[in-house]
């Protein structure tokens, strides 16, 4: 289907009963139904999953037919209580669902794309990888299934016609989802969000040309990032850090200064640095990475991650004195959890992305529509000192709901 053709009457349903994010994605979307009245999402008592997109029972007409002409949004975000294989495969029976009931597109909204991780397998054909692969990386997936290619496949036959992701780290994944989506794979990347929150908070020292701000590169995979952010940033005075690591083990790095690094390790003493990656879990790297530039005695440390793991080996980790604040995405809902949080709660704020993924959404599929002021709403537990400084109006922080920081 053409970009031209895109449909214009959309529905959003999650694949969790009273999934917080899908709800309030599809408020952003401003549609006028709730969830819970388009589809219904049935377990029957031998435990198999069956979701019915829900009409009159008493109106025979149209049979089959009740979705067409619509595309159907299926949001796909981690659960405590249900696995991400579950998840995947009830991503499957719903969008298989929506075509077989006449759905014109089926997109799938996983901010945090499934299986990843595993996005390559034990032969050289198995996977697109950026290095050339030894015998070491292919040992280390001998035996298993290329799962994120099988995942999109699945997808694909199923009924997905267009997957909407954020900040993938995996060109294997990318090009492998491109693919199998002739292009109607689109991996957002939060530039303008962290932009925005830099400019417009007090996470770090206000200045107009980024005197005293660094940003940090803490490895090969994040410079590309890191790289676009410093330029879109606009500061011209703004530092660019990038580090290198060296793996030993499976938690063991060391870190180092890149030879191309455009400031030195003594060039951040008194700055506020702030360390990008895309995702953390088990929090190895990173602390290690923040107590090297602690070495220079920085003002302040500040990591951003667009998708937080909230471990318990990494909220431990993450503890540490060397990062003095973390700056996260909810790709992962249960990142607003303050149970899950733990200690974190001091120092961790929450970016609620709704916002920004229905812009995109609607850019993506040709809506029309109000664009909202907000690309995101803060979460931040009263537990950080930030919280009770007297910053928190419209004019300094565009996107806060006070009443929603305190939960």
């Amino acid at each position: 289907m053409s970009e031209k053709s895109a449909p214009r009457d959309v529905i959003v349903v999650g694949n969790v009963s009273d999934e917080p994010f899908a709800i309030d994605l599809a408020f952003a979307m401003r549609q006028q139904v709730d969830i819970a009245d388009l589809i219904s999402l049935k377990t029957f008592a031998n435990s198999e999953f069956c979701p019915r997109f829900i009409s009159d029972e008493l109106d025979y007409t149209r049979i089959g037919l009740k979705l067409e002409g619509k595309c159907v949004i299926i949001v796909s975000t981690s659960n405590r209580l249900v696995s991400r294989n579950d998840l995947a495969m009830r991503n499957l029976l719903i969008a298989r669902a929506a075509k077989e009931n006449g759905a014109l597109e089926v997109v799938l909204l996983e901010p945090d794309l499934f299986y990843s991780a595993q996005d390559r397998g034990p032969r050289a054909d198995l996977g697109v990888t950026q290095f050339q692969r030894d015998e070491a990386d292919l040992k280390k997936f001998d035996g298993q299934p290329f799962s994120a290619r099988l995942y999109a496949q699945m997808l694909a036959l199923a009924g997905v016609d267009r997957v909407v992701t954020v900040h993938n780290h995996s060109h294997s994944v990318q090009r492998i989802f491109g693919e199998v989506f002739e292009g109607r794979f689109h991996n957002l990347i939060p530039y303008d969000i962290y932009i925005d929150y830099l400019r417009n908070s007090n996470i770090v020292r206000d200045t107009d040309d980024g005197q005293g701000l660094v940003l940090c590169a803490p490895d090969k995979g994040a410079r590309d990032f890191v790289r676009e952010m410093h330029a879109r940033l606009g500061l011209p005075k703004a530092g660019f850090v990038m580090l290198d690591k060296e793996r030993s083990g499976e938690r063991e790095v060391s870190i180092t200064m890149h030879e191309e690094s455009e400031v030195t390790l003594d060039g951040i003493a008194e700055v506020d640095v702030v360390l990008f990656d895309d995702m953390v879990r088990t929090g190895s790297t990173v602390v290690q990475s923040c107590q090297y530039l602690r070495q220079a005695k920085p003002a302040r440390i500040v990591f951003a991650v667009s998708h937080f793991y909230a471990s318990e080996e990494g909220r431990e980790k993450m503890a540490n004195s060397a990062i003095d604040e973390i700056l996260t995405l909810n790709t992962l809902p249960t990142v607003l959890n303050r149970d899950e949080q733990g200690r974190l709660r001091r120092k961790m704020v929450v970016l609620k992305i709704e916002h920004w993924l229905a812009r995109n959404l609607c850019d993506i599929l040709a809506l029309p529509g109000k664009q909202d002021v907000s690309l995101y709403q803060i979460d931040m537990s009263s537990k950080n000192p930030r919280f009770l400084r007297k910053i928190w109006n419209s004019d300094q922080l565009r996107g806060l709901h006070p009443e929603r920081t305190g939960r």
